[in-house]
């Protein structure tokens, strides 16, 4: 999440234009990378968690924590900073920069630039509507440099529209339930979120552990992308959440698990 003070209130469109250069080399190097709340998505912790060779669980434990959003009541998560006076990044521990650059979250990929998603009414309905912004800090000497970019070349550089392209459902979702009127999820369904959101490990556990499987009615070619793909056990836990929030009827009861609920 960007100080409001920093971002500049133009609107971007792909084919913007911009000049910025990153490298060890220039005096601000790093600095981005510190005193920021950085706010992780599904993607960024199913990669960070591999890199790392942890389970999510134990990624979650030692590399985030977790805090309720007041207007949604979501539970989200934030990479911890450490507790020196500058509150720099725990990644970033060599004069090369950062320790996992190539699984770095969305967020430090798209830097300088900034990505969100406005709700529009089109019609009778509402549609998400993605734009950009520059953020603009005093520190970041990289505006000075002379490569030139695209918005649109600079998200397929940085690799942006993959990770994009993976939680643009999960965003939906939080969208969605931004809308007025919708109800405060209760402890229960928080942590349901949290789990089918980021704990995937404990998530394949819940689908495949437990009678999950004996309640709702998947077909058989879908379990097994689950049990070997773990995008498809991200993508089917933003299905669980729309079933969850009741949002869609994404998930369908099996009739003998509804008989049985029944009797």
């Amino acid at each position: 999440m960007f100080n409001m003070k920093v971002v500049q209130p133009t609107k971007l469109d792909p084919e913007t234009k911009f000049k910025f250069r990153c490298h060890k080399d220039i005096k601000c190097f790093t600095k981005c990378c510190s005193n920021i709340d950085l706010m992780l998505t599904p993607y960024d912790v199913l990669r960070l968690k591999n890199r790392l060779k942890m389970s999510s669980e134990e990624f979650l434990e030692k590399y985030t924590f977790s805090k309720i959003d007041e207007k949604s009541s979501h539970p989200y998560i934030y990479l911890k900073m450490s507790k020196d006076e500058k509150r720099s990044c725990l990644f970033v521990t060599s004069p090369g920069g950062c320790d996992i650059y190539t699984d770095r979250p969305v967020s430090c990929r798209y830097y300088p630039i900034g990505q969100a998603t406005l709700k529009k009414q089109k019609d009778d309905e509402v549609v998400h509507e993605e734009f950009y912004f520059f953020v603009r800090e005093e520190h970041c000497l990289g505006y000075e440099e002379n490569t030139p970019w695209t918005v649109a070349s600079w998200r397929a550089d940085q690799e942006a529209s993959l990770y994009d392209e993976m939680n643009r459902e999960w965003k939906s979702i939080l969208m969605r339930r931004n809308l007025p009127g919708k109800i405060e999820l209760d402890p229960k369904k928080q942590t349901q979120f949290y789990m089918a959101s980021y704990d995937l490990d404990n998530f394949r556990r819940f689908v495949f552990d437990s009678k999950f499987l004996d309640v709702f009615d998947i077909e058989r070619e879908e379990i097994e992308k689950m049990r070997n793909d773990e995008v498809a056990l991200m993508k089917f836990g933003f299905k669980y959440l729309k079933y969850l929030l009741l949002l869609e009827e994404s998930l369908k009861v099996k009739p003998e698990a509804i008989k049985a609920k029944k009797g």
